[in-house]
């Protein structure tokens, strides 16, 4: 089995990519979705992120924007949180590739790989990438979304073009879908991947 890890910095058309694996018939495991549904309503980190970070969760769920609030800033009270979500999104991790055992490779998804210093684990990497006008324009779309939000966002992250250099693999999503679903085809048959579509 191969293991792949997509990353790309926020607004590279990175969910786009990992929806044309999934549909090549390639398992993708999204750290993000991951996290959302651990601290969705009946998650199973919410009495924990209660408990450390009160007042940020509301009606059984985090309340996202409180949360950002009370670690943004802070990175002590940010290394807290990633050691409640960390272990956590590990576990679902595990039991994904357990669950999947027999595929011919596992995509991960996985947004700070490099930031975490997370891709040796992997037998390739494959980098989302856009022109930087472009990345722009698709963050600042998002809704609740500023200016100082994106930057502080963008801080936290290596530079696209960091990423690129250090990538097996770099999928441009500045062009129509169709091309990037022609870049993820050539990836997949480079790696000889057997694919439905």
């Amino acid at each position: 089995m191969k293991s792949l890890a997509l990353t790309g910095s926020i607004g590279m058309g990175k969910s786009t990519v990992a929806a044309m694996f999934a549909d090549a018939g390639i398992p993708v495991f999204d750290a993000d979705a991951t996290v959302r549904a651990l601290q969705g309503p009946g998650g199973r980190l919410v009495p924990l992120i209660e408990a450390r970070f009160p007042g940020t969760t509301k009606q059984g769920a985090v309340d996202r924007d409180a949360l950002s609030a009370a670690v943004l800033h802070d990175p002590d009270e940010l290394a807290a949180l990633e050691a409640i979500v960390h272990p956590a999104v590990h576990h679902e991790r595990t039991r994904f590739i357990v669950e999947h055992g027999n595929a011919p490779a596992l995509l991960f998804d996985i947004p700070l790989l490099f930031e975490t210093r997370g891709d040796a684990a992997f037998d390739h990497v494959i980098v989302v990438s856009a022109p930087a006008a472009l990345q722009r324009e698709r963050v600042l779309a998002r809704p609740g979304m500023t200016q100082a939000k994106m930057e502080h966002i963008l801080s936290r992250q290596l530079p696209d073009a960091d990423k690129r250099a250090r990538a097996d693999f770099v999928i441009d999503t500045s062009g129509p879908l169709e091309a990037t679903r022609a870049q993820v085809q050539r990836i997949l048959a480079c790696l000889d991947l057997k694919t439905g579509v």
